[in-house]
């Protein structure tokens, strides 16, 4: 009889029911709560060993048991995901190939990913590629696009699902066990939170177990928050799991000790209230000449402390250095760390185990299967945290610091992907090793960080190892060699993994914003000396300061980063720090980011080390910087080149390999298509980036403005404007989530835009109190609340041009709800800042114009002192008209300039001085 098991009727229930409803085509989730030692992992274990026995439910579904390991769990990319993988590919055998590759699959197979995914989805691999390619890219030039490398991770979790799918499609529909998920990876996370939200039409359900009094660190607790996440959005349900029922403590009574008294399992009920590890240690104590006396276990530790005095002082010492491991511990690093003979430790541990059950066998981990040692595991959690607590903080840290060494000297299968969990353990045992271990331990933390973002794209593991180093790099001295160097990579890596995140205030765990921590790496790389370094931190801090204080002093840094890099004889630092600096510099002075983007063209061209390369840096970098110059030419007016120069452009990144730059590109060629009057192009190019970035997967900043100027297009069309409305509300949705600095205000003053769009001109059809009304006026609340945001916003961070655009919104939008005088105001605000900066990017001069004629036209307002207002709107239009002329100067080719000028209503109400609309 299993006697570590006993009756849990309302959670097989459960799971029984979970299983039933798989089979009848229901998918769905169930979380097993409980603190450590309830029995969580005996109940798992036990549901798939009767549902393995069962010939009728083994029919209807197959099922997997995956666990998450404390220690190395945080840290080890898509562990649990691919050993599911595994479990489902083994039936029927693989290809010799594949045999090979799942062999070494299971926890900590990063560098079987790519391969894994080649195997299992069409193009995963080459997926996996490129996006490890734009992640190299964004760390090594420190200016990639920032919400391009979530995308990427995503797309990788997508392709794993589909992985999922597929194997559970080929078959009986698949339970999911995953037992201990307090101990996961993120990146796992990421996985089972898209698949969540896809299993009630899928042959899938998911089981998860969950220690609630398990979370040591920032991964546990993000591992609570989702799960919380997930049951307030019903995607999965919860079953707490207490104390044992009376009869399910007599029953394992009569499973360990048959001939016990009949009053023992009462008077163990009473003792322990059902708790299973209790239980067991308290049976653990029974001897049958103690009849129905039991000793009640005030506190675990008492317990424990008990059952070592029967230990020798040598033993005890023993154990105390092997529960330093970790839960689950190897003879050879035990030995090592007490100085004793590992011949001698091997046999001690035995005797152990067999003696006094204070020991189990255990398999070892994937990462020491070359290890000659024997493996063996605590039986009880409680017995393993009491026996590490009971030590002195130097004792823990001197016995991590022997067996991080220990490790570091053992067989690692090198160039393999159990190598990473070796490599886990070493920086774990290090981050516990006190003062002589901080700077061990933050090269390998900040080694593993670089690891996990290039070869695992794993994120949230490359952010907090580079924590961890970072921290560990602040208890140096500062004089210590090498400190400054690391401070300055982890602080750089850890900023360009974040700054898709960025919101201004961001945290970097418990540590200070992004803007602090820019700031020291700029003060390390001054105390180094090395100009290559300096400009890299000031560029870094350029763009952290925009995030935090806006565009005006982020700017001075970026121009310092500029100058900086033009005292070397480095031409990849100048021309990385004038395309960024051009292409910001832009957004407040459209003239000077021309330049700056001029002369890094001119440079990347006469350069024999930048130009014909294929350096990943430079040619994202000379992507940027030929699609910003397309962009700017067209803001300035010359639309001919800039519609040349952005064909070009999107040409070539169609035909790149590794094309991250793509979306953006066709953003500013649909931008221009629509200046021009090619909306039908237009449309096809942002549906060919809403795609592209569709396949990759995730959310991204430039999906949603691209879905914005859509929903723009798609408001303009009568028949289409319900559409637009869904459109314009995804894309701000997934602009919250996201949330790039430079793009919120404008996909907030599209949004905006599309809400006037479906009211304007038709407020005679909503008149009155009935439900269209309604919705329009709460559709112009709306609209004008989000151009009052942008304006806020952007007079905090400096982007003038999304202000001026929301003050011409809100004139717009005061009119039609019939507040002319407050529209007349907002009108010549508009005006007047744009007068004071001159044209200005994702702005149409002559648009902001010829709006405000229209509205100070349309209020009726007569002359005021001082100010002639007919010739005020004379005025508007003549300047507007001159800036369309000039516009379609630039065109030489005369049908383009014919759909300029007749083809786009603004163009035309111009060009005719229209003061009403079309």
């Amino acid at each position: 009889m299993d006697t570590e098991f006993v009756d849990r009727v309302e959670p097989m229930r459960e799971l029984r029911s979970l299983v039933r409803a798989l089979s009848e085509g229901h998918g769905g989730a169930l979380l097993v709560e409980g603190v450590s030692g309830m029995g969580k992992t005996s109940l798992l274990g036990n549901f798939v060993r009767q549902a393995a026995e069962d010939a009728d439910a083994a029919g209807r579904c197959r099922l997997v048991l995956a666990r998450c390991h404390p220690g190395i769990g945080p840290g080890m990319r898509y562990g649990p995901v691919i050993d599911i993988l595994n479990e489902l590919y083994t039936p029927p055998p693989p290809p010799g190939r594949l045999r090979r590759i799942f062999g070494g699959a299971a926890r900590g197979a990063d560098l079987s990913v790519p391969e894994l995914l080649s195997s299992l989805v069409p193009g995963g691999g080459a997926v996996y590629t490129i996006a490890r390619e734009a992640v190299v890219s964004a760390i090594n030039s420190g200016t990639m696009p920032s919400d391009s490398l979530l995308p990427f991770q995503q797309g990788l979790a997508a392709q794993l699902v589909d992985a999922l799918l597929g194997l559970a499609a080929s078959g009986p529909p698949v339970v999911l066990v995953i037992d201990d998920v307090q101990h996961i990876d993120p990146s796992s996370l990421l996985v089972l939170d898209r698949l969540l939200r896809l299993l009630p039409g899928a042959p899938i359900s998911l089981v998860l177990s969950h220690a609630t009094d398990e979370a040591q660190d920032a991964a546990g607790d993000s591992t609570e928050e989702l799960l919380r996440r997930w049951e307030s959005e019903s995607l999965i349900r919860s079953h707490s799991l207490d104390g044992l029922p009376e009869d399910a403590v007599a029953e394992l009574v009569r499973g360990r000790y048959p001939d016990a008294p009949s009053g023992l399992p009462a008077a163990l009920s009473r003792l322990t209230a059902g708790y299973p590890v209790f239980v067991q240690l308290c049976l653990d104590e029974w001897l049958p000449d103690n009849g129905e006396r039991l000793a009640l276990p005030e506190s675990v530790e008492r317990v424990v402390e008990h059952r070592m005095r029967r230990l020798g002082a040598e033993d005890q010492t023993l154990l105390e250095a092997a529960a330093t491991q970790g839960a689950v511990f190897l003879s050879r690093p035990a030995a090592e760390t007490i100085g004793a003979s590992h011949e001698e430790v091997t046999e001690r541990l035995r005797r152990i185990e067999k003696d006094h059950r204070l020991l189990v066998r255990a398999e070892s981990p994937d990462w020491a299967a070359r290890e000659p040692s024997d493996c063996y595991a605590f039986p009880h959690q409680a017995l393993w945290q009491v026996l590490y607590r009971r030590q002195t903080p130097q004792q823990r840290r001197t016995r991590h610091a022997r067996i991080a060494r220990s490790l570091a000297a053992g067989n690692g299968a090198a160039g393999s992907g159990s190598e990473l969990g070796r490599r886990l353990e070493i920086a774990r045992h290090l981050e516990e090793g006190g003062p002589e271990c901080l700077a061990d331990a933050a090269e390998a933390h900040y080694a593993l960080a670089r690891s996990a973002a290039i070869d695992g794209l794993s994120f949230a593991e490359a952010e907090r190892h580079c924590e961890k180093a970072i921290q560990a790099v602040r208890g140096l001295a500062e004089d210590t060699p090498g400190r400054d160097l690391l401070l300055v990579q982890a602080i750089e890596l850890l900023l360009s993994l974040t700054e898709v995140r960025w919101r201004g205030l961001h945290e970097s765990g418990d540590g200070p914003g992004i803007d602090a921590l820019a700031a020291e790496a700029e003060r390390a790389a001054a105390r180094l000396g090395e100009p290559h370094l300096l400009a890299r931190t000031t560029l870094l801090r350029g763009k952290t300061l925009m995030a935090t204080q806006g565009l005006v002093p982020g700017l001075g840094k970026l121009r310092s980063a500029v100058e900086i890099a033009g005292q070397q004889d480095d031409p990849v630092a100048l021309f990385v720090a004038k395309v960024e600096y051009g292409r910001q510099a832009s957004k407040r002075e459209l003239a000077e980011g021309i330049t700056q983007l001029r002369e890094a063209e001119e440079l990347y061209a006469s350069e024999p080390r930048l130009g014909g390369g294929h350096d990943p840096v430079l040619q994202h970098a000379r992507n940027l910087n030929e699609m910003q110059l397309g962009i700017g030419l067209y803001d300035s007016g010359r639309l001919g080149p800039a519609l040349t120069r952005l064909l070009r452009c999107t040409e070539r990144l169609r035909s790149e390999h590794l094309n991250a730059e793509l979306p953006i590109a066709l953003n500013y060629l649909a931008q221009v298509r629509i200046g021009i009057g090619q909306y039908e192009e237009a449309a096809a190019d942002l549906a060919e980036a809403r795609a592209h970035e569709a396949a990759r997967g995730g959310e991204s900043g430039w999906h949603a403005y691209n879905t914005a100027l859509l929903a723009l297009l798609a408001a303009r069309d009568p028949e289409r404007r319900s559409e637009a409305l869904t459109l314009a509300e995804d894309a701000w949705l997934e602009t919250e989530a996201t949330w790039l600095i430079n793009l919120v205000p404008i996909v907030r003053n599209l949004y905006a835009e599309v809400l006037l769009e479906t009211v304007s001109g038709g407020t005679a059809r909503h008149s009155g109190g009935g439900p269209e009304a309604r919705g329009a006026a709460e559709a112009l609340e709306r609209a004008l609340r989000l151009a009052t945001d942008t304006v806020v916003e952007t007079r905090r961070t400096g982007m003038v041009r999304s202000e001026i655009a929301a003050l011409s919104l809100s004139a717009r939008i005061r009119l039609v709800r019939g507040e002319s005088a407050r529209a007349a105001d907002l009108a010549r605000q508009s005006v007047e800042l744009l007068r004071r900066t001159g044209d200005m990017p994702a702005l149409r001069t002559e648009e902001v114009l010829l709006h405000a004629a229209r509205v100070l036209h349309a209020a009726g307002a007569g002359d005021e002192p001082g100010r002639d207002v007919a010739d005020e709107i004379a005025e508007l239009l003549r300047q507007a008209r001159a800036k369309v002329m000039e516009k379609a100067d630039s065109l030489e080719d005369p049908t383009l300039r014919h759909t300029f000028l007749t083809g786009v209503p603004l163009n035309r109400a111009v060009v005719h001085g229209r003061l009403e609309d079309d």
